[in-house]
């Protein structure tokens, strides 16, 4: 059972130039959680941009007790903004989405029942036999994704099918000790966190969720997947170190 005067789930949303998609995104959020008696609240994370996100957001306020608009003064990437986000938020439980939403709010039941049964960490996964994806990436980022992840097996670690499903939920022990190790700025940041929770003897569980790809993407393609593939030989460097212990 959950304590009604304590806030239960925190929402981080990253968003770096999210204008047209960021006020859908809210609105389903909003009202997912207004159907639910427990005490919650959303934190976006505007990462500098140049567009109107901030301004959106804005006008959600006042249709939420609890929304926090956490500003970067420059673009510092989407992993520093979710730490940023993640550390300031209060839940028992710490959900970070996408600020596209591809994978609906509702799914974070899937992800409640795997730390209700003991685990620390639950993450939404699209690469596993039961996941349910309705709207597939194109064929050359979808092809980049799964090369992203054979080579996170080769340096870093094994046993996660998809590293990179922006939808994990983390118990606030180990929200706290995961993030404040963070290192890693950028797309990559997923995995970093993911190898700190089996570091800190975190339990993490991958979870089959639904998942509709929405096609405009922050991430570029070919200079984004440079600095991933480099920030993967950053943790090795980094876990050999024992920073992540």
């Amino acid at each position: 059972m959950y304590n009604k005067d304590k806030i239960y789930l925190s929402v981080v949303i990253p968003a770096y130039n999210e204008e047209k998609r960021i006020g859908n995104t809210l609105e389903n959020i909003i009202s997912y959680l207004k159907t639910k008696d427990f005490k919650s609240e959303i934190i976006v994370v505007i990462d500098g941009g140049t567009d109107s996100t901030i301004e959106v957001v804005k006008r959600y306020e006042q249709l939420v007790y609890q929304l926090t608009i956490i500003e970067n003064e420059t673009t510092m990437g989407k992993g520093y903004s979710v730490r940023r986000g993640v550390l300031e938020s209060k839940g028992d439980f710490v959900l970070f989405t996408d600020a596209d939403l591809s994978t609906p709010i509702s799914e974070v039941e899937k992800l409640f029942f795997w730390l209700d049964k003991g685990h620390d960490v639950a993450i939404g996964s699209r690469g596993l036999k039961e996941s349910q994806v309705e709207i597939h990436q194109s064929f050359i980022r979808g092809s980049m994704g799964k090369l992203f992840n054979k080579i996170v097996k080769l340096i870093v670690f094994t046993g996660i099918k998809d590293t990179q499903c922006g939808f994990k939920c983390f118990k606030r022990n180990a929200a706290d000790k995961v993030f404040r190790k963070q290192i890693i700025r950028g797309f990559s940041f997923d995995v970093e966190i993911l190898l700190i929770a089996r570091r800190q003897g975190f339990r993490t569980k991958e979870v089959p969720v639904r998942w509709l790809n929405s096609p405009p993407s922050t991430v570029h393609i070919i200079k984004d997947s440079f600095f991933m593939l480099y920030d993967l030989f950053r943790m090795k460097y980094y876990d050999l170190s024992k920073r992540y212990c």
